[in-house]
């Protein structure tokens, strides 16, 4: 069966994101809507997430989202999860910006992994969301142990009384937009390839490391990442740009940034750690909201025979993202 774990809706101006099943309100709809983990919210997930919204406006109905949290993958294979785009979290503020009307995150659990595909079909897209149509793509499988199709969905929206729309994959830059294929892309370091698809630089939301020493003014233009426990980028050196802070206190630096394990100082430390241009002392502690940006990948990590060479070459990476940064401000005026 199909249980409720928090009750709850949280409201913006024009995107209602609620919590369970039980939190739709009763009399909510009708609807057009898609269900799916949306990893990534990239390019392919928002052309299908524009039909549902354009859809729903032709028919005077609301656009909802249905996706699940955490990943089922990290229930019911956890050796084999992915590591996430875009956790929930980083996912919600996305999709508000899409047009929907509503997202439903339902809690996924043991009870919703063995729910039949009819029982899911019955009580969250009819009984729940009103749904008159339901847009998905043509690999699309739910229900207990993956049983129904996009043909089996097909046949219940017959009975249940709502139209079924496959979609076929998005392609870009030589290839189907998928979130495996970007996740591959960003642990390769391949910022490129996962921008086209993305849409938007990849980015990582987080906090700074413990035991740094914060203090109400922070003056060293240094800051590690609190450990994350999703995608990163493949071990390298990164041009970034981080957010520190949040609303319009938040403050953005340049920078260069180290993803990796710092061998040239022995034994392997794991870290994500930014170094910051043009730096002037902030407010920090250990729960100041962060935001790195992922630019463009400079090189691979490796062990240099010193830390002295290590500070010579850490200098021509700053020369270099300099550069970049100096081409970037060009090009943007040039527009």
């Amino acid at each position: 069966m199909i249980t409720a774990l928090a009750n709850f809706a949280i409201e913006s101006a024009s995107c209602s994101v609620f919590r369970s099943v039980d939190a739709v309100p009763s009399g909510f709809g009708p609807s057009v809507v898609t269900v799916g983990n949306f990893d990534g919210v990239h390019c392919g997930h928002r052309r299908v997430i524009a039909e549902v919204v354009a859809r729903a406006r032709a028919l005077h109905a609301r656009a909802v989202l249905v996706t699940l949290d955490p990943h089922p993958a990290l229930l019911l294979r956890p050796d084999k999860a992915p590591k996430l785009i875009t956790p929930t979290p980083e996912k919600l503020p996305l999709l508000r910006k899409t047009g929907l009307d509503a997202v439903l995150v339902i809690p996924f659990t043991v009870d919703l992994a063995r729910t039949s595909a009819r029982e899911f079909a019955a009580t969250v897209l009819r009984d729940r969301l009103h749904a008159v149509e339901v847009y998905e793509g043509e690999n699309f499988r739910f229900g207990y142990q993956a049983e129904a199709d996009i043909a089996g969905l097909s046949e219940l929206g017959r009975e249940l009384g709502f139209r079924v729309e496959a979609f076929r994959p998005v392609e870009i830059a030589r290839g189907v937009v998928s979130s495996s294929r970007i996740r591959q892309a960003i642990a390769a370091g391949d910022l490129t390839t996962a921008r086209h698809l993305l849409g938007r630089s990849f980015a990582v939301q987080s906090t700074p490391a413990r035991g740094r020493g914060y203090g109400t003014q922070y003056a060293v233009p240094t800051i590690n990442l609190a450990p994350h426990p999703e995608l990163l980028p493949g071990n390298g050196v990164y041009v970034t740009e981080m957010r520190i802070g949040a609303g319009d206190a938040a403050v953005t630096f340049e920078g260069v940034t180290n993803v990796g394990n710092r061998p040239t100082f022995g034994e392997d430390s794991f870290a994500v750690e930014s170094f910051l241009f043009r730096f002037r002392p902030i407010a920090l502690d250990e729960t100041t909201p962060i935001e790195l940006t992922f630019l463009k990948r400079l090189r691979e990590e490796r062990k240099w025979p010193s830390p002295e060479a290590l500070k010579a070459q850490i200098g021509l990476d700053v020369k270099r993202a300099e550069r970049w940064f100096a081409l970037r401000r060009v090009l943007a005026g040039a527009r």
